[in-house]
């Protein structure tokens, strides 16, 4: 079992750094490459670039919850809820 998560590609957990404007401010944001796949995806199912996504659910989450202790964290589960509502559309549609 684990040689399928021990034997990932380290490309996919290596750290990437992005260069973004979050309310006008210039910041850089630090996810595995693996979480920049899928945010790349989600945008994309959007039809907003990465950084526009990024920059509207930043935006969101300051009307509903103020400012974020750990956006990172934020970024990483907003993968986490994207892959779990795609893998129960795959379970509907079977």
């Amino acid at each position: 079992m684990c040689r399928i998560y021990a034997g990932q590609d380290p490309v996919r957990y290596q750290p990437v750094v992005r260069r973004l404007r979050l309310n006008g401010q210039s910041t850089s944001l630090r996810l595995e490459g693996a979480f920049w796949s899928i945010l790349d995806q989600i945008a994309g199912s959007e039809g907003l670039t990465t950084p526009a996504f990024i920059s509207k659910l930043h935006d969101e989450v300051l009307l509903m919850h103020g400012e974020a202790a750990n956006f990172s964290s934020i970024l990483r589960c907003t993968c986490l809820v994207y892959l779990e509502g795609n893998a129960g559309l795959a379970v509907a549609a079977e």
